[in-house]
């Protein structure tokens, strides 16, 4: 069996973007040729490696065996490409990672200043909800991910790289902001808008609320820091967020109000995760040695 490293990238273009059209787009060949192609791969391989239902691309299962095979080498090949590099004196490369929707917040500062440091380097950011990152962490998609509670099921090396507080918000004009040693049970009648379930910040949340046997009246659940902030200021109800989605101090005053509850803000984490046993590119392990060295809040 013959496959070049040129159609392995092909089909793996075609696994990522579940179209022939797209893989075309990616490889900068036509669709024609996309197409003759990735037939002569699925005639190298001898079974069928996709079926098109709906215009959309999905893989048996002899094609998502070949598209993990393949993201494999070609990882391999360019952690390759950049230790040359690294021995010639040069940081190239891409860096791929994946982060939960609210490290954006904060991500760009830190992608910022590594940046600077390497120049010429390219960064594929996939900024996602936890279960999105999740996804792409099962398949190995990225170098690194970032979230603020890693899954139990899945053999990871982790490091704690920065606090990611949980505060208590409010309408700015909410009769309780400013007052000090605020009591869980002071607010059973107030309406929370929270988080979706199987966000890390819900999930901090939910144990916490448990372990204080808090019940709170959830009035709406969100995917969406913004819409939060907005629904909160708007008089909608209280709702736990991350201080990082709050933006300046400046900023979030004119929007919401910070509660002074007592246990709060609530202690969590930013952790950056990659598979165990994993052999991290140069730039990846860069990027984890410089995040241990930033000055983070």
């Amino acid at each position: 069996m013959y496959i070049s490293f040129r159609q392995m990238r092909l089909f793996l273009a075609l696994a990522e973007t579940g179209s022939v059209s797209g893989a075309a787009r990616v490889m900068h060949v036509t669709q024609p040729t996309a197409s003759m192609q990735l037939r002569e791969i699925t005639r190298a391989v001898g079974l069928p490696l996709y079926e098109v239902i709906a215009r959309r691309v999905h893989l048996t299962e002899v094609g998502l065996e070949l598209a993990r095979t393949v993201r494999t080498m070609v990882t391999e090949w360019e952690a390759f490409g950049q230790k040359v590099d690294a021995l010639q004196g040069l940081t190239r490369g891409q860096l791929r990672l994946a982060v939960v929707s609210t490290a954006q917040y904060f991500i760009p500062r830190l992608l910022g200043s590594f940046c600077k440091r390497y120049p010429d380097i390219d960064v594929a950011l996939q900024v996602l909800n936890r279960d999105g990152v999740m996804l792409r962490m099962r398949e190995n998609l990225d170098d690194l991910y970032i979230m603020s509670q890693p899954p139990a099921d899945i053999d990871l090396e982790d490091r704690v790289f920065m606090g990611n507080p949980l505060v208590v918000i409010a309408p700015p004009k909410h009769p309780l902001v400013g007052k000090p040693h605020i009591r869980l049970r002071d607010l059973r009648q107030e309406l929370f808008i929270l988080r979706e379930s199987g966000s890390g910040t819900r999930m901090s949340v939910d144990q916490h609320f448990k372990k204080t046997k808090f019940s709170p009246a959830v009035r709406l659940e969100l995917g969406s820091n913004e819409a939060i902030r907005e629904a909160v200021s708007a008089g909608l109800g209280l709702s736990v967020l991350s201080a990082h989605a709050l933006g300046t101090a400046a900023s979030s005053a004119r929007k919401v109000g910070i509660l002074a509850v007592q246990g709060f803000p609530l202690p969590s984490q930013w952790h950056l995760v990659w598979h165990k046993g994993k052999r991290l590119s140069p730039l990846a392990m860069a990027f984890s040695e410089h995040l241990s060295r930033e000055d983070t809040p």
